[in-house]
Formats: C-alpha cells, structure tokens, sequence
C-alpha cells in the first residue's frame, strides 16, 4: 500500500474561478504528477470527508458504488478512499492498450496519470432497485469527475473525460472483478 499525503481542503482558488478556467485539455507535458497532486485527485474523486464516511461527491443514498483505478507508467493502482492510499494491482505501462480501448484516443496514452471510474451496481440496486440504480451510478460518476476537473484546474493541471472505450477491453487490461463496470476514462496532466 502507498500511503498518500493528507489533501488540501483550502487552496485559496475561488470556485467562480475554477468554473471560468476549466477546459478539456488534449495535450499534456510527459512528467509525471508527484503524489501529493495525485492524493489531491482522488480525494476530489472520491475521498472522506467525515467520521461517518461521507464522500466529496454525492451517492444516492451515500452506498459508495464508484471505484477509482490509477494508470500511469508504474502500472495500475486502487484508490483506497478510507486509507487515503493506493494499492498497487498490476505493475508496467498500460496506457497505450488503455488508449487503443479508448477509441485510439491519443491523450489516453501521453497522460501521464489516467483515472478510470468503475461502478459496483449492487451497491447501489440492493437500495433503489436495477433501473434507478444505473442512474444513480452514472450521475455519481459525473459528480465525482467534475470534481476531479475542478480539483485540477485549481492545482494548475488539466483532464479531459473519455466515455469512448470498449468496456470489456478496460476490464481485461486493468484485471477488474466482473462485478465493476467502466464508466469513465480521465486522463489528466499539465496541459501544454
């Protein structure tokens, strides 16, 4: 497990500011992101924020369904939101492949981070039932990139969501249980 640096809850950039600022970058400088700016993300994405594990990004009914997987050049890694850590799962560089799963989108493989989002449905169906809970998932997903993207414009770096990749294709690469389903692909950087 790789411990991750405790995250910044006062940047001292405006909201108002962010929302201005944040555009979907394409391009990014190949160096890579240290692990404070890498904390600082995931906590955006999905970190807790109380003693009752309460997330940054609303869950209907705060079950939690979203996982967060961590691709760079050292291999894949699970966000472990109540550690604040990551657990390395498969070593080597698998942004390429990531790319050629993602429609052969270009920025998928120059990131030099790339956050992909996986949905645990029964999470969230014990509650609301298979229908509903698909929304559910899917909206919580959006929250939880959105906040990555402002998180990002505000620490200086740039993403761009991805949702054109073969989902069996990322779930064979990145070794996902067949309960998670892909649900965003986020590749984010320093923009250039």
């Amino acid at each position: 497990m790789i411990q991750l640096p405790a995250p910044t809850t006062d940047s001292g950039v405006a909201v108002e500011k962010v929302m201005l600022e944040r555009r979907s970058h394409r391009a990014f400088a190949p160096e890579p992101l240290d692990l404070a700016e890498v904390g600082q993300l995931l906590w955006a994405a999905q970190g807790v924020t109380d003693a009752t594990g309460k997330r940054t990004a609303p869950s209907a009914g705060a079950v939690g369904p979203l996982e967060v997987f961590v691709v760079t050049s050292d291999g894949v890694s699970h966000y472990l939101p109540n550690e604040h850590a990551l657990e390395p799962k498969a070593g080597g560089d698998r942004r390429s492949a990531l790319a050629s799963a993602s429609a052969d989108q270009l920025q998928v493989a120059e990131a030099p981070m790339v956050l992909v989002f996986t949905g645990i449905l029964s999470r969230t169906a014990w509650k609301f039932g298979g229908d509903r809970a698909w929304r559910y998932v899917n909206l919580e997903a959006g929250h939880a990139a959105q906040n990555v993207l402002l998180m990002a414009t505000a620490m200086g770096l740039a993403g761009v969501p991805v949702g054109a990749f073969d989902d069996n294709a990322v779930m064979d690469l990145l070794g996902l249980p067949a309960d998670h389903r892909p649900l965003y692909v986020l590749p984010i950087g320093r923009p250039v």
